[in-house]
């Protein structure tokens, strides 16, 4: 039976790889925001955004996670991205 102190250190782990993974990912969405001011593309993509929503809303099912908490956990990644690419219009 794995005790208590492996399960934590296995969750820190997991945290840490997640971190790691939203870094990564704003690293990405920043080059996007430049792309956008660059380019006169408005900061907010609603397509985009609602094929985002559906696929992480169908990943979530396929991973046996809450659809509904994996939606709004991408809800407050895209509320930062945009943002963000609206402080990179500002800018440019």
């Amino acid at each position: 039976m794995e005790n208590l102190t492996y399960l934590r250190k296995s969750i820190d782990n997991i945290d840490n790889a997640i971190i790691a993974m939203l870094a990564e990912r704003f690293k990405l969405t920043q080059k996007v925001g430049i792309y956008k001011a660059q380019n006169n593309l408005p900061a907010v993509d609603n397509t985009r955004e609602e094929e985002q929503y559906n696929r992480i809303y169908q990943l979530a099912k396929e991973y046996g996670l809450n659809p509904q908490f994996a939606k709004k956990f991408l809800e407050t990644i895209i509320e930062e991205v945009v943002k963000n690419h609206k402080k990179i219009a500002d800018i440019s």
